[in-house]
């Protein structure tokens, strides 16, 4: 995707040139001036790429629709037409929802004031309010800059005064989470506010609610994220520490599992969000001691046909095996054969491959007997397997050579096995075709007995003892 940006004007300007001066049809006019600026290096995903009206008689330009929506919102707000503005709303969150580029034109030219607004006076009118909250996360979702105290102010307000509506509870929480996907202060400044009673209460007190138990458990997740590029350093394991500590998270999400043992969709968002907190080794125990490694594990045997599912319980095994006596308890439970099974069931998945490989690695950390059991379960061989099959994916390549230096290191009586399956001619090619496999590949080759040419360059600098 390209890194240069251009104004929506600027992309109209180019599709009504190809119209005027080249005679073309507007189909054609819009793929021509798309490929014309992707070709420039122009990241167009913002951009709405349709033709916009031609200009008025007195020569006044026309706008695209979704301004036009906006107009008719904003009207309906200014006269406060109580009677007007579900429609207007309602419009107007299903043109947001169709692209981002929509809500990014209507976030450009004031569509967040003018929602917000619509929220105030909706505040009486609890049918009209969830309406206007499912506009506002409509319009949020990839804007989370369009936020600003007011609104934060307001659906903390109205999450703690309605927690016992479980649809309002959802409508606040959705937009809460658009509101802090990669957005390093708005999750600061809705944990100061109180958000996470809040959705851990939330989980509590609508148990029965799928949509807004998997809801709220993503939107505790995404205040553990890193994911805001403009902050150097954020406060995800402060905020990951006080759900545990303060708001007795663990305990609230494994809970809520056991309402929805045939709902893989809520169990995948549990587990993820489970891994995202699992930050110290007394925590990754006190899941075990809670039942949570029982319920990863029984939703790996039972989901196997589900990818997703299959990686978020591989993600939380691996998280979870941070501590070395609860990687005891994994293996003591079943998972290793169960994480090579999904190795090998999914191998053209990367995405599996690689937290399958990174799970097993966590579990040879250290632990020469859970070595062997992944040894005699297939292990080496699936990651092996995965390495071949996926041999431009780093992630894949890194953590197989990481789990087949684990699984030697301690324990050279493997490695003889483990070359006959091909390995030190996998680990070279890992090494050669990523520079980022070149440690891990190299510790691997060594501890496998492999002679291993050492590739440190000095840099030729005056004095230096370069060749």
């Amino acid at each position: 995707m390209g890194s240069k940006q251009i104004a929506q004007e600027t992309f109209d300007d180019a599709v009504q040139e190809n119209i005027t001066e080249f005679e073309m049809d507007p189909e054609e006019a819009v793929r021509e001036a798309v490929q014309q600026f992707e070709s420039q290096g122009v990241d167009l995903s913002n951009i709405v790429k349709a033709v916009r009206p031609p200009a008025s008689e007195n020569g006044q330009r026309q706008k695209h629709q979704i301004l036009l929506t906006l107009d008719a919102l904003g009207s309906a707000v200014a006269k406060s037409d109580l009677a007007e503005l579900p429609q207007q709303l309602s419009a107007f969150a299903a043109q947001c929802k169709e692209q981002l580029a929509f809500r990014y034109l209507a976030g450009q030219n004031g569509a967040y004031p003018v929602v917000f607004s619509a929220c105030q006076l909706a505040s009486g009118d609890r049918d009209l309010l969830l309406q206007a909250f499912s506009t506002l996360s409509a319009l949020l979702d990839g804007q989370p800059d369009l936020l600003d105290g007011a609104g934060q102010e307001l659906l903390l307000q109205t999450l703690r005064e309605q927690r016992e509506d479980a649809e309002m509870t959802l409508a606040g929480i959705r937009c809460v989470r658009h509101a802090c996907l990669k957005h390093e202060q708005n999750r600061q400044d809705f944990v100061k506010g109180g958000i996470l009673p809040l959705l851990t209460g939330a989980i509590i007190q609508h148990g029965n609610s799928a949509d807004v138990v998997r809801t709220a458990a993503s939107a505790l997740r995404i205040m553990t994220f890193d994911d805001d590029i403009r902050v150097p350093f954020g406060h995800a394991h402060d905020h990951a520490k006080m759900i545990v500590l303060e708001n007795d998270g663990l305990r609230v999400l494994i809970e809520a599992a056991k309402a929805f043992t045939d709902n893989s969709g809520v169990l995948s968002e549990l587990c993820a969000t489970l891994s995202r907190l699992s930050v110290r080794n007394e925590f990754c125990q006190e899941i075990v001691d809670l039942g949570g490694l029982n319920f990863m594990v029984t939703l790996l045997a039972d989901c196997m046909e589900h990818p997703d599912v299959v990686k978020q319980v591989l993600s939380a095994i691996r998280a979870v095996a941070g501590n070395d006596d609860v990687k005891d308890a994994i293996v003591d439970a079943g998972a290793t054969d169960l994480i090579v099974l999904a190795i090998s069931h999914h191998l053209g998945n990367p995405q599996i491959c690689e937290q399958g490989c990174a799970a097993l690695c966590m579990l040879a950390l250290r632990k020469p007997e859970n070595c062997s059991v992944i040894m005699e379960g297939g292990g080496a061989l699936a990651a092996l397997q995965a390495m071949k099959a996926h041999p431009r994916e780093v992630a894949v390549q890194k953590q197989a050579c990481m789990l087949i230096r684990n699984l030697v290191s301690r324990s050279r009586d493997f490695s003889q096995p483990i070359l006959e399956m091909g390995a030190e001619n996998l680990i070279t090619e890992a090494r050669a075709a990523h520079r980022d496999c070149d440690d891990v590949a190299r510790a691997a080759l060594r501890d496998l007995g492999c002679k291993v040419e050492l590739r440190e360059l000095w840099t030729g600098q005056k004095g230096s003892l370069a060749q």
